[in-house]
């Protein structure tokens, strides 16, 4: 068996947002969509202040709430892990926003926002419309690079190993904080790292069993103690988390 898996170094994370770009030209994601975010936290008080840099993405997480929701089969899980829509078969109920834990699904309710307001569609958004078409009234989410994944597979290449068959995300971080491999292979990259850093995964009580792992400063990091809580930063423009808010709420 395999199952595709994540591991993010917060170490190595510089916060460059490469990871967050790579993704949105990759699918040709919209302005105000985003499957790769950062968050960001403060911990001390002046002068001597920490900064905490969390990537986030769909968890693609072994037991997903968001598949046993859904109630037409269009979030389903493949046989190597990865939690995928099917875009023809969902109906757009937001039964899975609500079960993810996560916060990591996006509702698609409007496809006509230009990155540059009254100016119209650039070329690579008419582009991006014929080459990766999301359907309005829809879930979309991160799908690990599904396409990529198995277009390299198909060339004989390994994915976490391969460029062409590894996600966007991973080989754009100029840090090499994020690897991707499988995680049933016990001498896999992924595998060897979280054995022994001691990689974690966000929020382990949620009992989801998630497949992505973080490595270094998940401890003492107020971004994953009070996620979902107060005191977080939330950097992408879509949602904005600010000191004693609601998760989820402007303010």
């Amino acid at each position: 068996m395999t199952r595709r898996a994540m591991v993010i170094d917060l170490k190595r994370c510089a916060t460059c947002y490469n990871c967050v770009v790579a993704c949105k030209q990759e699918h040709f994601l919209p302005p105000w969509v985003f499957w790769n975010r950062i968050l960001i936290s403060e911990s001390g008080k002046f002068p001597k202040v920490t900064k905490y840099a969390y990537p986030i993405l769909c968890n693609h997480c072994k037991d997903a709430p968001c598949v046993k929701v859904c109630p037409t089969g269009a979030t389903h899980q493949r046989e190597d892990g990865i939690v995928e829509i099917i875009t023809n078969k969902c109906v757009g109920c937001r039964s899975c926003v609500v079960a993810c834990p996560y916060q990591q699904r996006t509702y698609y309710d409007h496809d006509d926002k230009e990155y540059f307001p009254g100016q119209g569609f650039t070329p690579l958004e008419l582009i991006g419309k014929k080459l990766y078409p999301l359907q309005k009234g829809t879930i979309i989410k991160c799908n690990f690079c599904a396409e990529r994944v198995d277009q390299g597979i198909k060339k004989g290449l390994k994915p976490g190993v391969d460029r062409e068959a590894t996600p966007a995300c991973v080989i754009a971080c100029p840090c090499g904080a994020r690897y991707f491999g499988d995680l049933d292979d016990p001498e896999s990259e992924v595998s060897k790292l979280i054995r022994e850093k001691g990689a974690v995964q966000l929020h382990p009580g949620h009992g989801t069993d998630p497949s992505v792992y973080y490595i270094g400063g998940i401890e003492e990091a107020p971004v994953v103690t009070k996620y979902f809580g107060i005191s977080v930063y939330d950097t992408s423009p879509e949602l904005t988390f600010k000191r004693g808010a609601e998760p989820g709420r402007k303010g």
